[in-house]
């Protein structure tokens, strides 16, 4: 009988680990933190199969339980993708978690942990904080690539920007790279956000801070692609089950837009591409219900920093490529708006263009714009230092691969931003402090 009992007891745990093993493979990527508030968080999943998800949590180095989110299915229909959500969470504590699939942990070789927002409203200055802007992210992918030298590369960069330790991340577009045996369908679309998002050097990072995204043309369709691409309504879907989001498509616009709070700061992600029409003299990038959505939010907004977020190049007065020049009256429009209302500690983030500058614009009126453009984290570079902007920050252009770092921080009263560019080496090759 002795005998019998070891070898059900062996078997028993045979059968364990190859069921462990196996529960491995079934996951493709992630967990990914997404947007993170006061009593809440979400975590991003990503299997190669059907599966059923769950995370527990609790607070870190707590005696506590574990609490359980709710199941959720990764289903094909999606991606195999699943958005689990954590809630009755206590602001400003840190938590850590465990990844559940078809009932057996996965563990992964770095920790599982996040930081809700600290709740400072009426009781003390807000936190200081840091997040990181990027553009650009293109991942080699041979068989589809064009023949020649690969361009992508310096995958090592993701690591620096993990080993800033920022409290979010800033995805500014082009997050991934439709090739063209993937946008002229839904199964590529969504291959190409699995082939990017399951990049093994991107996995730590995605777990360790709260990542938010818009995108621009290369995430979004064709090369320099507008409201005319018939398959937007698929990269939409793509774009919600791979991006967390607490909301697509802000009042009630269409495509991505949407707005997040952190701190004292308000993100503001607009949408480049969904309106985005074809005639340049006398068109929009934007949309008539989503710059009136933006106007609204900006008039209404108490945010010390508005860090309004869009693919291209918005304060630029170099009429090239896809920037807001090309569109000028509504460029003006939007800077005769700030200005006439005096919005304050306005920043504008932007990608596109793979480089890296500061523009600044100071109206007769005495009022500070910025337009920061941060591109490009794993794409090819360009030097474009002879274009003439002249609303360009002396020497702030950067033609290598790069990622900016801000920080906010200071009292009530002497509240400061400041950013740092690093390159893949994690060498900082530019830093500046903005002024009011």
């Amino acid at each position: 009988m002795k005998y019998y009992r070891t070898v059900f007891a062996l078997m028993f745990t045979l059968i364990s680990v190859l069921e462990l093993n196996a529960q491995k493979d079934v996951l493709k990527s992630g967990p990914m933190l997404g947007p993170v508030t006061l009593r809440d968080a979400s975590i991003w999943v990503q299997c190669n199969q059907q599966a059923v998800v769950q995370i527990l949590y609790k607070k870190k180095e707590s005696t506590d339980v574990y609490k359980r989110s709710e199941k959720v299915q990764a289903r094909y229909e999606n991606g195999f993708t699943a958005t689990l959500h954590l809630t009755d969470l206590t602001p400003g504590t840190t938590y850590q978690y465990q990844l559940k699939l078809n009932n057996f942990t996965v563990s992964r070789p770095y920790p599982l942990e996040f930081t809700t927002q600290t709740h400072w409203q009426y009781r003390k200055d807000a936190p200081d904080f840091s997040f990181i802007a990027g553009s650009c992210f293109y991942i080699n992918d041979t068989e589809y690539d064009r023949p020649g030298k690969p361009y992508g590369g310096e995958y090592e960069i993701i690591s620096h920007m993990q080993q800033s330790k920022p409290d979010l991340m800033v995805w500014l577009g082009d997050n991934t790279y439709l090739r063209e045996g993937d946008y002229e369908s839904r199964s590529g679309i969504y291959y190409r956000n699995s082939h990017t998002r399951s990049l093994p050097e991107l996995q730590p990072f995605l777990s360790s801070t709260a990542h938010y995204a818009t995108w621009d043309d290369h995430d979004f369709g064709p090369n320099d692609s507008d409201w005319t691409y018939p398959l937007k309504h698929h990269s939409l879907a793509a774009f919600k089950d791979f991006w967390p989001s607490e909301s697509y498509g802000a009042g009630h616009t269409e495509g991505i837009t949407s707005s997040f709070i952190h701190n004292d700061c308000q993100f503001i992600m607009l949408d480049g591409r969904w309106y985005r029409t074809v005639d340049k003299e006398n068109g929009t990038i934007l949309g008539e219900q989503q710059k009136y959505w933006l106007k609204e939010s900006l008039l209404y907004s108490t945010a010390r920093f508005k860090f309004i977020c869009v693919g291209g190049q918005f304060l630029s007065d170099f009429a090239g490529f896809e920037n807001f020049a090309n569109y000028k009256d509504e460029r003006q429009e939007i800077i005769d708006f700030l200005d006439e209302n005096n919005i304050k500690g306005v920043v504008f983030l932007t990608g596109d263009r793979h480089h890296s500058e500061i523009t600044k614009l100071k109206t007769a009126k005495g009022n500070v714009f910025y337009d920061v453009t941060s591109s490009a984290i794993t794409s090819t570079t360009y030097d474009h230092s002879k274009e003439p902007n002249s609303l360009r920050v002396p020497n702030t252009m950067i033609s290598e691969r790069n990622f900016a770092i801000f920080k906010v921080s200071g009292d009530k009263k002497n509240r400061k931003l400041d950013v740092i560019f690093k390159n893949t080496q994690g060498k900082v090759v530019l830093e500046y402090r903005f002024e009011d």
